[in-house]
């Protein structure tokens, strides 16, 4: 006998909840809404979305039948403000507000809009500009929203069960901990960027409003660094827009949603892992060592990927329709060469784009013949002087276009495309929809080998590849980024003229991979998340996901690999399967060598003199050493070599950040430069993509 699935009450809450309507339409996060409460409703559940007015109630009324709902709920919210920011302003502000309720029904989903004297304030952009911090209490509109969604599930749903499925922390942060007692309410919490995972909010602040919702509780307010990560390491961080640090008196908002909600859910496989350990970045050796690292272990099993999907119009389009000739014609190319196509926001680093234009500045002057369609997009005409002189460079070979087109405009772009260049950096991306949707139409991708971009497949090897990967890059200005899209586009059109099966093959492969991203098996992923808790099972933690970050206290014995504790360098762990002879030694001791773990292969060395040969010995030695006031490095597998030296102290100019010089590669595996300070750093950048420390040694 098969039993009925329950029928559940699933409620949305976001800032902007408004994928419904474009006029209404601010940003990614309100069309993944609206469709997956849409597919959500045609499963048989109950969906209803709140979120704030805007001001716009009068514009809904004249496309939509709104509503007025019998909710007023008058109270005067409190904001504790931090002095060092909001100089101007008294220690305590009270905003007295009267919030009321308006709703649409829609597509089998309800929709309630909240509306108050502060959420109606900004109809244009609906979100504060960050400039209003410490100027105008406007800026705390999302907090205002928060807050008021919290009471409004409270009175409008009162003793009815619903599972609310929150979206994004920074805006949803108070939700878990004030709800966590009602055992109606569970909370599932979905990651949509990677915000720095140490982001702070005035713990103060905070406090005041928890015990305004009645959920005063202790604020894990973290600790003073231990000091076990230098300075310098510390300082670079801003630069990798991984962590900054903040004054004691602050919280981590993520720790609020990892300590509090009943699940937390994310966009893809590769953002849950880059989110639990920062593997292989400058960032991973600090995190491992802050609070937060121990929150995301001992809420690991809360996690699960509910996914993200490529649009039904985009699916539903047929890239054959589109006429090639046509419409690269009309935009002044040659339809008979291969085309490459980048379709994104115009964000000079987070999206790549300065190594995407040397690259193809680069390629195109050494007499390449090929098109590039590349969409930045800033909604006018792009100011950015380098941008434009390529541009003027390579007319009829390449398209520059930053105003905002039809959504049909692009999809023709699309399908008239070869292959598609997504540089993204700083692993910020967590699905990249525009990635899917170019696939669709069979481009090729070629792309970083980013953790939130893998499921696209383009940085496999073998039969399940659908592209070309670059490795990930966590620099501003990354030479080695250009240098690599430059050597992908040759080798792509070498493969578009040489080997045009394998070029089919590759299309074809893509844009089915990317045809399996739809929003009906993003409901399911979700579903099978939401049903469980709904019905009071706990959640549990995959023992795959603890071999991947190395939590192997959590794991029984016979859970261990040694492929998991070789690539954790755990030999401490692998005791508990067998004793440690010289070849397990010297297999940890590669795995380190690799890795650029030092400490390890030294540790290693110590224990097991006989597992290590004197030239490898030697190796480790003598990788760096300063002489005649020279630095020399000599490392087989590094692409890159930084000296990293602290900001300035102690009366000298201050720096706000450390100072980077990049050693010169003299030959290969070899870098040379000036002698470095006492508390210097060398940043590595491995062939592999891996960016790691290593200590100076002056000897």
């Amino acid at each position: 006998m098969t039993v009925p699935e329950p029928r559940m009450h699933i409620v949305e809450t976001y800032f902007e909840c408004c994928g419904f309507d474009h006029t209404f339409l601010q940003g990614g996060t309100s069309v993944y809404l609206w469709n997956l409460s849409r597919a959500f409703a045609a499963r048989g559940h109950r969906v209803s979305i709140v979120t704030p007015a805007h001001g716009r109630l009068d514009d809904l009324r004249s496309r939509y039948e709104v509503e007025d709902l019998d909710y007023s709920d008058t109270y005067t919210l409190p904001l504790v403000l931090d002095p060092d920011v909001w100089r101007d302003f008294p220690a305590e502000a009270e905003l007295e507000l009267t919030t009321t309720a308006h709703r649409i029904r829609l597509e089998g989903v309800d929709l309630y809009f909240l509306s108050n004297d502060y959420l109606n304030r900004l109809p244009d952009t609906f979100y504060p500009p960050y400039s209003a911090k410490g100027r105008d209490l406007v800026f705390f509109k999302p907090l205002v929203f928060q807050v008021d969604s919290v009471r409004f599930l409270r009175r409008w749903f009162g003793d009815e069960k619903t599972l609310v499925h929150a979206h994004e922390p920074y805006y949803h942060y108070l939700l878990p901990a004030a709800l966590r007692d009602d055992p109606l309410k569970p909370v599932v919490s979905t990651v949509q960027s990677n915000m720095p995972i140490t982001k702070k909010v005035y713990g103060p602040k905070v406090r005041r409003l928890l015990e305004l919702l009645g959920a005063g509780l202790p604020l894990p307010l973290d600790p003073p660094p231990a000091g076990q990560r230098p300075d310098v390491v510390r300082q670079y961080q801003q630069l990798t827009h991984l962590h900054y640090d903040y004054p004691p008196d602050h919280v981590a908002l993520y720790r609020l949603i990892l300590d509090h909600a009943d699940l937390v859910d994310f966009l893809s496989p590769g953002q849950l892992d880059f989110y639990a350990s920062f593997r292989d970045t400058p960032f991973e050796a600090l995190f491992r060592e802050l609070p937060i690292a121990g929150a995301v272990r001992d809420n690991a099993h809360k996690m699960f990927v509910g996914g993200c999907a490529i649009s039904d119009q985009w699916l539903a389009w047929d890239p054959a329709e589109v006429d090639r000739e046509e419409v690269l014609s009309g935009l002044g190319l040659d339809p008979a060469l291969p085309t490459f196509f980048h379709n994104a926001r115009y964000a000079l680093h987070h999206k790549g784009q300065l190594e995407l234009v040397r690259a193809v500045d680069r390629v195109l002057g050494e007499g390449l013949a090929a098109n590039f369609v590349l969409r930045c997009i800033s909604g006018a005409p792009l100011d950015d002087p380098y941008f434009r002189e390529v541009a003027d460079r390579h007319k009829g070979r390449l398209y520059l276009e930053s105003e905002r087109v039809d959504e049909r405009r692009v999809f023709e772009y699309a399908s008239s495309s070869d292959f598609c260049l997504f540089p993204s950096k700083f692993e910020m991306d967590t699905f990249l929809i525009a990635q899917g949707e170019a696939m669709v139409c069979g481009a090729v991708p070629i792309a970083t080998a980013q953790q939130g971009m893998a499921h696209f497949g383009h940085a496999l090897t073998g039969p399940d590849a659908t592209g070309f990967a670059v490795n990930r890059s966590f620099a501003e200005d990354d030479t080695l980024l250009t240098d690599a899209l430059a050597g992908r586009i040759h080798e792509a059109v070498t493969l578009w003229t040489e080997r045009p099966e394998r070029y089919r093959e590759l299309s074809e492969r893509a844009a089915a991979v990317a045809r399996r991203f739809t929003w009906e098996h993003c409901a399911d992923l979700h579903l099978a998340a939401f049903r469980p808790l709904w019905e009071g099972e706990p959640a549990t933690l995959p023992a795959e996901r603890a071999l991947r970050h190395g939590w192997f206290d959590l794991l029984a014995d016979d859970e261990l690999t040694e492929e998991a504790l070789l690539r954790h360098g755990d030999l401490t762990a692998y005791e508990r399967l067998a004793p440690v002879d010289a070849e397990v030694a010297r297999r940890f001791f590669d795995a380190a060598w690799e890795r650029a773990d030092f400490a390890a292969c030294e540790r290693i060395a110590d224990r097991f003199p006989e597992a290590v040969p004197d030239d490898l010995r030697r190796a480790l030695r003598a990788r760096h050493h300063v002489a005649d006031g020279v630095l020399t490095v000599r490392l087989p597998h590094a692409e890159r070599v930084e000296l990293v030296s602290p900001a300035a102290r102690d009366g000298a100019a201050p720096r706000s950040v450390p100072s980077v010089r990049r050693l010169e590669r003299t030959a290969p595996g070899v870098f040379e430069g000036p002698a470095p300070e006492p508390d210097a750093r060398l940043l590595l950048t491995l062939d592999t993509g891996r960016v790691t420390w290593d200590e100076v040694r002056h000897g």
